[in-house]
């Protein structure tokens, strides 16, 4: 069924276009899109993890992945000191270890994975969370600043997948599972 376009005031239209949108109507907006749910991790003396879901493969030759740093987070210094860090792909039942990465009154360091059952990856040395759907271990290849974040490009240097369970998901500021069908 084709429908014809809805009109729309130009003079709206182009004064909307010359406004530049608050953070708080992209924060909502963006809510509707769902994505699924990683931490970074990164090794050395000063370990660090973060719960992010701005992250994105970019190429498949060379095997590379991005994901967004915000300037003021801890991980931003973490992991352009370390240069090479891993991200783990969390699973449905892993939405507390999501919950405790993106608190941001946790204890950092090391003490941050005390309760975490966690390996240090074999290439980067950053922790690979016990649980976790898949692990990426990365040489930090490129990082470019927009804005108030940093697009961090790694080189997968090593993969693992774990052959079953499903990824955890977060759409319209909650935690979720994919929906089955049934039939």
């Amino acid at each position: 069924m084709n429908s014809a376009p809805a009109e729309i005031d130009s003079d709206s239209a182009n004064a909307a276009a010359r406004e530049p949108v608050k953070p708080a109507e992209l924060r909502e907006v963006m809510a509707r899109f769902a994505t699924g749910v990683t931490v970074l991790t990164v090794g050395g003396e000063h370990p660090h993890a973060m719960t992010a879901n701005a992250f994105s493969s970019v190429s498949l030759e060379p095997a590379s992945v991005l994901c967004g740093v915000g300037h003021s987070a801890v991980m931003h210094g973490a992991l352009t000191s370390a240069g090479r860090f891993a991200v783990n792909i969390l699973g449905t039942e892993q939405e507390s270890l999501a919950r405790h990465f993106a608190d941001k009154k946790r204890v950092l360091g090391a003490a941050q994975f005390e309760q975490v059952a966690w390996r240090p990856g074999e290439l980067t040395g950053a922790p690979l969370l016990g649980g976790s759907l898949g692990w990426l271990e990365c040489e930090l290849s490129a990082a470019h600043s927009f804005g108030d974040h940093t697009i961090f490009i790694g080189t997968v240097i090593g993969a693992h997948r774990n052959p079953a369970g499903s990824g955890l998901l977060f759409v319209d500021g909650k935690f979720g599972k994919p929906e089955v069908p049934r039939g």
